[in-house]
């Protein structure tokens, strides 16, 4: 029998993604929106609610739904300035994650699938995360979503809700936002120039976006899913250097790659506001994904050359 799936964040980078398997899945398919988008078709239920908040009446919304996905949340202060970013994250990535997840609980909503953030385990490391190690979230955002998982478990606890967290690291395809989106424009200019990305020597692991939406929706009703956390990638760890060697090898460019200092990009990037983006572009981040195939048999779908086809 056809499930029935609420997706929240379905115009998104991830959501939209989503949507589309969900559709090939043939479950029926609700999405919540800030805006009716013409992006769907008709067969898709859209709920139109504005910005998420906590104040937010779910009731009507998720009655007879069987799973929620929780892709929506905030990744981004524009205003630094705020008495407290942690606080503005925590509106939408826990407080109205909480509402959401506690109506579902007293609906009869079956299983809750959260999408949280592998910077709950920390910001970089020396060897790959597991989803035994300690969370150790440096950033507001990361958190704001830890917070969430640690409400979920507790709603779970107490409710009989089966709550799912999948924790990715970067999420790479065409479009991405943030630095893979700028790498790849960077791999793609018609005229390509010189970058200073020659000789960076870390480890980073990623998760193609079919290879997460796949694993997404079989978490959807796999019975060993239920009320665990996973960390995902391809498992294959890469350097930025050899990142952006790869983008130019699959769309067959070539530019000249720098052997710049990264202290030095580091030192530049402080000065002009970007070293959090700068850390992520050199630091070294790999995941331990093994408990995802071993636990769901899961494997990824796509290589990166199957995912960046134009």
């Amino acid at each position: 029998m056809a499930m029935r799936i609420l997706l929240t964040g379905a115009t998104g980078f991830v959501g939209h993604a989503l949507s589309s398997q969900l559709l090939i899945q043939e479950s029926f398919l609700t999405v919540v929106v800030r805006n009716c988008s013409n992006i769907f078709p008709k067969s898709v239920d859209q709920i139109v609610l504005g910005d998420l908040s906590a104040n937010i009446d779910w009731e009507n919304t998720i009655r007879n739904i069987d799973c929620i996905i929780h892709v929506a949340g905030k990744a981004h202060v524009i205003d630094t300035k705020k008495s407290s970013v942690l606080d503005e994250f925590r509106k939408i990535n826990t407080i109205a994650t909480l509402n959401l997840a506690n109506r579902a609980a007293k609906s009869g909503v079956k299983r809750f699938i959260f999408i949280s953030s592998i910077g709950v385990n920390g910001n970089q490391n020396s060897k790959p995360f597991t989803e035994q190690d300690q969370p150790n979230p440096q950033e507001p955002y990361a958190v704001s979503k830890y917070e969430a998982e640690q409400g979920l478990f507790k709603i779970s606890k107490k409710t009989g809700l089966e709550v799912v967290i999948i924790r990715p690291p970067l999420v790479y395809g065409l479009n991405a936002p943030g630095n893979f989106g700028r790498l790849l424009h960077w791999a793609n200019v018609k005229h390509p120039i010189p970058l200073p990305f020659g000789s960076i020597n870390n480890s980073r692991s990623l998760v193609a976006l079919d290879n997460l939406v796949d694993f997404i929706v079989l978490c959807i009703s796999h019975k060993k899913a239920a009320n665990e956390v996973f960390l995902l990638s391809d498992g294959d760890d890469l350097s930025t250097t050899q990142l952006l060697q790869n983008i130019l090898k699959i769309y067959n460019k070539k530019t000249l790659l720098l052997p710049v200092p990264v202290s030095l990009m580091l030192f530049f990037a402080k000065l002009i506001g970007k070293k959090s983006d700068a850390v992520r572009l050199f630091s070294s981040l790999r995941v331990d994904s093994s408990k995802a195939r071993d636990l769901l048999e899961w494997k990824p779908i796509v290589t990166m050359k199957d995912q960046l086809k134009l």
